[in-house]
């Protein structure tokens, strides 16, 4: 198809249904794993689409969620577009507008070699791996020596609080915002905090499904971190999940982070082989 007659613009709540069809149809589809999915990021942006004719053709958003970096959300092409050339006509019209903006580092979870390829030709660089580890029912998992630290449950007065661990805790790309930790809250099957007497000092999320559970975020306070209080949360989770009758839980962690390596191997956590390219564009 001919790249005469192309138009650019940012979506708009009234594109939904479209966007819709073009993320379920596409051939070329990449999705970051969010607790908010594509279609709920329309109306901010950039979220950029190619039209022809009244027809969508391609998407590529990475609006912001907190002002240091953004990933990359949503790439979808049209079957009758060549992927290639949707990537590099948004890709150049993205970056204008987050250099606009103050924006400098974005950051991508690739999943399939065709978006490596792409992300590469832009200069993004691999800085990391983002790899699978499981733990299965019948591995044995240490009883955690006596912390003085107690487990309950999260309730929604105490986001505010797991906010000021979570972005402590974590580098600037891997940080959540109040939104989306609330949007993590409601999506939980299980979220449980860590208290020294009656300060909230460490967090988790987990999910359920047929496949089994996933602890999907943990963080203890820096200032006490060392101190036991992760794996107290790691065994607090997988004890709930035995009692449910899960027989597989699954964490993701990055591959360069050895201390969380180390801390789901003691609770008895292997590696499936499964790992995802982590890519960051700095201008």
């Amino acid at each position: 198809m001919s790249e005469i007659g192309l138009h650019i613009r940012n979506a708009i709540s009234s594109d939904r249904s479209r966007l819709a069809n073009l993320i379920h149809f596409s051939s070329y589809i990449h999705q970051h794993l969010d607790w908010k999915p594509p279609l709920e990021w329309v109306g901010r942006t950039p979220y950029l689409l190619i039209e022809k004719d009244a027809t969508l053709l391609a998407a590529l958003a990475c609006p912001p969620d907190l002002p240091d970096t953004t990933w990359i959300r949503l790439f979808a092409v049209a079957t009758n577009f060549h992927a290639r050339n949707a990537w590099e006509i948004l890709w150049e019209a993205t970056l204008k507008e987050l250099t606009f903006s103050g924006l400098t580092s974005v950051a991508a979870l690739s999943l399939q070699g065709w978006f490596n390829e792409m992300l590469e030709a832009s200069e993004f660089v691999n800085t990391d791996n983002v790899i699978v580890l499981m733990w299965e029912r019948n591995t044995d998992c240490p009883k955690p020596l006596a912390t003085g630290i107690s487990i309950r449950p999260m309730m929604p007065e105490d986001i505010n609080n797991i906010v000021e661990i979570d972005n402590s805790a974590f580098g600037p790309e891997w940080r959540n915002s109040l939104e989306a930790l609330e949007l993590a809250y409601q999506q939980s099957s299980m979220a449980r905090v860590a208290e020294s007497g009656i300060e909230i000092v460490g967090y988790q999320y987990s999910t359920s499904s047929m496949m089994g559970g996933h602890l999907a975020r943990l963080a203890v306070k820096p200032s006490m971190q060392g101190k036991g209080i992760g794996y107290l949360l790691v065994h607090d989770v997988l004890q709930n999940f035995k009692k449910q009758g899960v027989t597989q839980v699954t964490v993701n962690t990055q591959q360069n982070n050895t201390t969380s390596i180390a801390l789901y191997t003691k609770a008895g956590f292997t590696l499936t082989g499964e790992s995802y390219r982590v890519y960051q564009y700095t201008s």
